[in-house]
């Protein structure tokens, strides 16, 4: 074979991946391209210059490749899955049967969003027409990109700005959930958008997004239009701005919560959208609140985590964390105030951010993060430079009033909940007659402060499936059941599920039929097959490794009776040091690297993300890809043989330490 360089590229208005052939034409079949000797290349890369000048294509680059009889082969294995698409979707990219489109359904768009029949916050009509102009607005910069009036670095912000990417096989739209609650409608659009924009599916995400993978940039613009119809936007959801705020999946809903989250949640999501300060910082900024005893939303992970507490006076007031982060330098956060009144929360807020928007570096991507500047600057001068700027702030600055806070508390729906006895006969006969039932309550649901009602969690994590995956099918049937079930309610979960917050448990039976029925009522919640899995290498143009079909691996490789045996334990597999799949924190992490152009996967033990938040360690050398499942079965065989009676892994692990797990990477 004949070695050389392909050269490939994406092309600008639907981002397909093509390649240039001999006569310096794009195709979008690799067989029909050609492998450039070195007398070829620079006269075929001046012709991918002349084709990105004449706003054709976007990113060429040379790529290593060899001829065969049968065409070029890639020797790159991210360029080999490009050609192809996902290799956990063979239905999906360049290998996909043509003419077959089972996501092409017969399907409309929503209705106006009606807000009085779901416990989400009420826009009102100048919020919509934001919405609106931003999404009008993004449509004359498209057609501005398109046109070649603005060139591929001049629309960057705006494109990342307005959430789209530019990823392995095309475009990405990530879309806002914020705090992760959804309409029974706002639902139904995503699936609209999916059959008519995407390929029939959405990815559920750790910050409580949504993901498409397949939309054009030409289509952008109508998919803003469309998900400002029903109070859904993609404002924010990248470039170096203040992030989606996330919280405890079950707000409002839990029996533990000392406060519901959600109405700071929006204030600071108020506050924070196209804040003129905070538009362009050293790096992303993520925040997160809880209100729960529990930390569901690991707070200490965010570069500000913010713990709701009311005080022995009844005062509202919130613990602050700042500095958090995973990625290549994982850092639990720092607290710098105990206690902070309800007042003072914007001002506070506002004041770690100048702090760090004015000494956070911007020569160093890899050192952007507030948490580098911290760990630089030590806690203490950090926590002293904070407050000085706090006190400035609050000579010049309105404190939090009681009539904001509780305007947005009113434009939350509050569900009609019935007066219900504690115990439910109809649940308490089904529970005890029907074992999967009883298994599935077990796992998959969570107790409601509201006599008479529970949280379902719905597993988006089948056997074998793709861990946060949701077809167009499973969303309308979703929908449907939050209006029949849960007050119109959704929630999206920072481990890729779904919950419905407010069921009756006189009719958890027939929600969990109806789930069953449609292949969602996995019994998995917390268990080794409930993986949280980025979109790796099969998606990510940043990514180094697969991780998707790493976490399916894993699944299949457990029976469910031994899936129980097992009890509780997370697992998260992250394609990258980025860490999006949260790895770090996870009481077995899995990160897979690049290693001489092999997949290769470090193995960590030991982290948690609750209140008791720990960064896990690495076990010891990586393995292969083939290996990991075998790895992942002796650390769990190894920890069966260890426990005591009742002790979870993470407890066995804290009791008896790693080194008793190290001999589990030895695979023959």
């Amino acid at each position: 074979m004949n070695a050389g360089n392909l050269i490939s590229a994406n092309r600008l208005q639907d981002g397909l991946v093509v390649w240039l052939d001999k006569q310096h034409n794009w195709v979008d079949d690799l067989t029909q391209a050609h492998v450039f000797d070195a007398q070829e290349l620079e006269p075929a890369q001046a012709a991918a210059r002349s084709a990105l000048a004449a706003n054709l294509i976007v990113d060429p680059m040379p790529r290593p490749a060899q001829m065969s009889d049968a065409g070029p082969v890639p020797e790159d294995f991210r360029e080999q899955l490009r050609s192809r698409g996902p290799s956990v979707r063979e239905d999906l990219g360049k290998q996909a049967e043509p003419g077959g489109e089972p996501w092409a359904l017969a399907h409309v768009p929503a209705l106006t969003v009606a807000p009085e029949h779901a416990g989400i916050y009420r826009y009102d009509p100048s919020e919509r027409e934001f919405l609106k102009d931003r999404a009008n607005e993004f449509g004359q910069k498209v057609a501005r990109r398109l046109s070649g009036e603005l060139s591929e670095d001049d629309f960057k912000v705006y494109r990342l700005m307005n959430g789209l990417y530019l990823q392995l096989h095309g475009y990405m739209l990530r879309v806002a959930i914020p705090y992760g609650t959804l309409s029974a409608i706002q639902m139904r659009q995503l699936a609209y958008v999916a059959t008519r924009y995407d390929k029939g599916y959405g990815h559920f995400t750790t910050r409580q997004n949504l993901q498409f993978n397949w939309p054009t940039l030409s289509d952008s613009p109508e998919i803003l239009s469309a998900l400002a119809d029903v109070d859904l936007h993609a404002i924010q959801t990248s470039g170096n701005c203040i992030r989606n705020v996330t919280t405890d999946q079950f707000a409002g809903a839990a029996k533990d919560e000392v406060i519901d989250p959600r109405v700071y949640a929006e204030i600071l999501r108020q506050w924070s959208t196209d804040h003129p300060e905070f538009t362009y910082l050293p790096r992303k900024f993520k925040i997160a609140i809880t209100g729960g005893q529990t930390d569901r939303a690991a707070v200490r992970f965010h570069d500000i985590g913010i713990l709701a507490r009311i005080n022995e006076r009844g005062e509202v007031g919130f613990q602050i964390y700042a500095g958090g982060g995973l990625g290549r330098t994982p850092i639990v956060g720092t607290l710098v105030r105990e206690w902070l009144p309800e007042a003072d929360l914007l001002r506070f807020v506002e004041a770690i951010l100048r702090v760090y928007n004015a000494l956070g570096r911007r020569d160093n991507i890899y050192k952007a993060r507030i948490k580098i500047l911290i760990k630089e600057m030590q806690p203490a001068k950090f926590i002293e430079m904070i407050e000085e700027e706090f006190a400035r702030i609050a000579l010049t600055h309105r404190p939090l009033g009681d009539a904001v806070v509780e305007g947005i508390r009113e434009r939350f729906i509050v569900p009609e909940f019935e007066t219900l006895p504690g115990e439910s006969t109809a649940f308490a006969q089904s529970y005890a007659s029907d074992v999967d039932f009883r298994r599935w309550v077990d796992t998959c649901t969570h107790a409601h402060k509201v006599p008479g009602y529970i949280s379902a969690v719905v597993s988006l994590k089948p056997a074998g499936g793709i861990p946060g995956d949701a077809s167009a099918q499973e969303m309308l049937l979703l929908a449907d059941l939050a209006e029949q079930y849960s007050f119109n309610e959704l929630r999206v979960t920072h481990e890729q599920n779904l919950v419905l917050p407010h069921v009756k448990r006189d009719e958890l039976h027939a929600l969990w039929s109806r789930l069953k029925a449609a292949g969602l009522a996995t019994a998995n919640i917390g268990l080794i097959s409930d993986a949280i899995a980025c979109p790796g290498l099969d998606y990510c143009a940043l990514a180094n490794a697969r991780s998707v079909p790493v976490a399916q691996r894993i699944a299949l490789r457990f029976t469910e009776e031994q899936q129980r045996e097992i009890g509780p334990v997370t697992l998260n597999v992250s394609g990258c040091i980025n860490a999006c799949a949260h790895h770090h924190v996870a009481h077995i992490g899995i990160l897979g690297v690049d290693k001489a152009g092999k997949e290769n996967y470090q193995i960590t033990l030991g982290g948690s993300a609750d209140e008791n938040a720990a960064v896990g360690k690495i076990l010891g050398p990586g393995v292969t890809y083939e290996a990991v499942p075998q790895v992942i079965e002796n650390i769990l065989g190894r920890y069966l043989s260890l426990r005591n009676e009742g002790e979870r892994f993470i407890d066995t692990l804290g009791r008896v330490g790693a080194e008793e797990f190290k001999g589990a990477l030895n695979v023959d």
